[in-house]
């Protein structure tokens, strides 16, 4: 089973003890890397990108509709499909044949682009605390819906002058013999570009959350508020420090392109990066987010002593800034509207859409997740769906929306389910 990050597959994953890839191998991946370049030259792509740039400044469009089903891609792309061997070789191949998928049977607004990008190798050691007595649980991706528990490593306040900071390393050498094989495999049909996603969110709180627990931390914030406010500061500041060090090493990559932005949209835009842009990549050249699905139990006035302060920092060293995820942002958006950068504001399955509707107007992205439950089966209820989707259409039908299906644990192992979603969704549109 692949690893699904945000349109992409973790590369970061593959065994890189063998980077040999055989003749047979590159030309499966050439041919793959063939078709991609195809769909990518298709006129509705430009046409699509288009529409995001239009969609991402606010003007006034049709609904968007973006689909990246997360672990439902293996469902999609079954492992007896990918035909390489070499671990690396079917990353890549997998990679590639999403896109694919994408080009020619999902038929949502996910613009191909052709480009083959590659991430720095690298491993990153988590904020911890140094001599703790617990091992410390490690952050992973919800595969095949499993759960875990987080081990308190922050047992005690009086720890705080044992945290330490969350470290970068970078593997150079590996990374240049991977872009090598790279350019040899696919110069000349797809453009290799060196592009990292070094950060999804901004958001501090997982952090604090893997530190010193759930259960824990929601006492915290009435038990130890100088505490929490005294973590938060040393999350914030070293996050901005590592901000600095990408930054000043010309780490950063423009994601003003199809890369994926905030928690759900395309980051297609004219405005960024800054006017001043000379061709090193700084924060204020990206979008950004910042969100806090894990403090959702805290009213909005413990968000805003606690949380949104350190925030705010962040977010507006950004060109741009997203903000939420699954939190619902009924109560908090009125807090978070005072970053004068935010454009992209996600409207989670428990937000009252209506309600949501009218803070949001058409000054902000509306960016609608709607609920994934209804293809976790294996055949989904297609008038339970376009009820619904007729519904928050009707709701937002003065909006700047778009509709993001995401958050997929499974498609009830049917494929069927999620190109039936996107045509319902694209009826109603042209219903409307």
């Amino acid at each position: 089973m692949f690893e699904q990050l945000n349109f992409r597959v973790n590369f970061n994953a593959a065994d890189f003890s063998d980077l040999s890839f055989t003749a047979e191998e590159k030309t499966i991946l050439q041919e793959l890397a063939r078709q991609v370049a195809e769909i990518a030259d298709r006129p509705v792509m430009g046409d699509r990108k288009k529409l995001w740039i239009s969609h991402n400044k606010l003007e006034r469009t049709r609904p968007v509709v973006l689909c990246d089903p997360e672990n439902g891609w293996n469902e999609l792309i079954t492992e007896n499909q990918i035909q390489c061997r070499n671990s690396v070789a079917r990353y890549w191949e997998n990679h590639l044949r999403k896109q694919i998928f994408w080009g020619n049977e999902m038929h949502d607004d996910y613009v191909v682009e052709p480009y083959f990008n590659l991430p720095y190798v690298y491993s990153e050691k988590p904020w911890s605390v140094a001599n703790a007595t617990k091992v410390q649980t490690m952050k992973k991706t919800a595969e095949q819906g499993k759960a875990y528990h987080i081990e308190t490593v922050l047992e005690d306040y009086s720890q705080i002058k044992d945290i330490t900071k969350s470290e970068l390393s970078i593997d150079h050498k590996t990374t240049e013999q991977l872009l090598a094989l790279a350019h040899e495999v696919f110069d000349g049909i797809l453009e290799v570009r060196l592009n990292t996603v070094w950060f999804w969110s901004f958001g501090l709180t997982d952090d604090l959350v893997f530190l010193r627990g759930m259960e824990k931390l929601m006492f915290d914030f009435y038990d130890e508020p100088e505490c929490v406010h005294e973590v938060m500061t040393l999350l914030c500041n070293g996050t901005m420090e590592r901000l600095d060090f990408l930054e000043n090493s010309s780490l950063l990559c423009l994601n003003n392109d199809g890369s994926f932005v905030g928690s759900g949209g395309m980051g297609f835009i004219d405005t960024l990066p800054a006017a001043d842009f000379a061709g090193k990549v700084r924060t204020k050249d990206m979008w950004g987010l910042g969100e806090s699905q894990v403090t959702v139990g805290i009213s909005p006035a413990m968000f805003e002593e606690f949380i949104f302060p350190y925030h705010k920092k962040l977010m507006e060293r950004f060109g741009l800034t997203c903000y939420a995820c699954c939190e619902p942002m009924d109560h908090r958006f009125d807090i978070v509207k005072a970053v004068p950068n935010l454009r992209r504001v996600s409207v989670s399955p428990w937000a009252n859409k209506q309600l949501m509707a009218d803070k949001l107007k058409h000054d902000f992205i509306y960016s609608m997740k709607p609920s994934p439950s209804h293809l976790a089966v294996p055949k989904m209820d297609e008038t339970v769906v376009r009820n619904e989707i007729r519904e928050a259409l009707r709701i937002t039908r003065d909006n700047c929306v778009e509709l993001v299906m995401k958050d997929n644990h499974t498609l009830g192992n049917n494929p069927e389910n999620i190109k039936n979603w996107v045509r319902i969704v694209r009826e109603e549109i042209e219903a409307i």
